[in-house]
């Protein structure tokens, strides 16, 4: 991930509590806390529902591939395309994570039983790139290990929505090794149109099914290989509600093109339809539009090598 330079929005956000709220109690509170390219070291406990998804193989563990979040203590939520070639037999699942080499005190880790890609994931634009994990057993909820809140259906991210990306990928483009400590960076959601104009050059359809975020004419923050299936998040208060799954972007933190991320208000009712009586908590965003962060208009698109933001699946290497 790439400097967390404070940023703030001049909207008022307004937030209220919607649909099922099973998880109430404890999702998107993060009671520790009062980078990915451009970002810096996260501090254990602020982000407790960050999961670190390894690949295992005959007892072999071949390290951290893509990211996560906990939704319920049964279930983690991530990326689609993380999982087209690891079926749950081969993941192994670390929550409270901040050292992907060193001590983690507060660390649990979890295998699973099931992996759940949405029946209408594509690669040819990579919508619906949206999966569950169902955990072999339930993890017990700690001030470093707890759910997220999800973004209900409806929810408006509006463009400058102040919003931060966590997890373990490559600090800048074409790095050979991941960071061992957990990132984070605060990037703004970018105007849907100017996210579809961009991308349109490189002829990928952005659908209604993505949100886009990224320092447009700028760039040098946002995520990167390795970050994949991670979470954007936005804030009010102590509350923490998770709008987007860290999809696909072309390069790393480039100024013309934004990073994709799936729109989990998009899903509710799938993710949903799998959780049985143990709900996710739901929460409806909103916020309003007069942020400081402008759209930018008349993007011109290069044509970049397109690439995976898994470090696994690189293509330009």
């Amino acid at each position: 991930m790439k400097l967390n330079i404070t940023l703030s929005a001049a909207g008022v956000i307004l937030l209220y509590i919607a649909g099922s709220l099973c998880q109430s109690d404890v999702c998107g509170r993060a009671p520790i806390s009062n980078r990915i390219v451009g970002g810096e070291n996260a501090t254990a406990g602020y982000w407790p529902w960050q999961v670190s998804i390894h690949v295992t193989v005959q007892g072999i563990d071949f390290g951290h591939f893509c990211g996560g979040t906990l939704i319920t203590k049964d279930w983690v939520l991530s990326a689609a395309h993380c999982f087209q070639w690891f079926n749950a037999s081969y993941i192994v699942m670390y929550f409270g994570r901040m050292n992907q080499s060193g001590s983690n005190p507060y660390e649990t880790n979890m295998t699973a039983i099931r992996n759940i890609n949405h029946p209408n994931f594509t690669y040819s634009n990579f919508d619906n790139d949206i999966a569950l994990i169902q955990l072999s057993s339930s993890v017990s909820f700690s001030d470093y290990i707890r759910p997220v809140c999800l973004a209900a259906a409806g929810s408006v991210f509006a463009a400058g929505t102040e919003s931060w990306v966590t997890g373990w990928g490559l600090l800048k483009p074409n790095d050979t090794e991941l960071p061992k400590i957990l990132q984070e960076v605060m990037i703004p959601v970018v105007n849907d149109s100017d996210c579809y104009n961009a991308y349109g050059g490189v002829n990928i359809s952005i659908t209604s099914n993505m949100i886009c975020a990224g320092l447009l004419n700028q760039g040098g923050k946002g995520p990167c290989q390795g970050d994949s299936g991670g979470p954007i998040s936005s804030r009010k208060g102590s509350l923490w509600i998770q709008a987007g799954i860290v999809s696909f972007g072309i390069q790393c933190a480039d100024p013309t093109f934004p990073t994709v991320f799936a729109r989990v208000s998009q899903y509710q009712d799938w993710i949903k339809s799998y959780m049985g009586s143990n709900q996710p908590g739901f929460v409806a965003f909103n916020a309003a539009s007069n942020s400081i962060f402008k759209s930018v208009p008349n993007l011109f698109p290069l044509f970049l090598t397109f690439y995976f933001i898994p470090f696994s699946l690189f293509l330009t290497s």
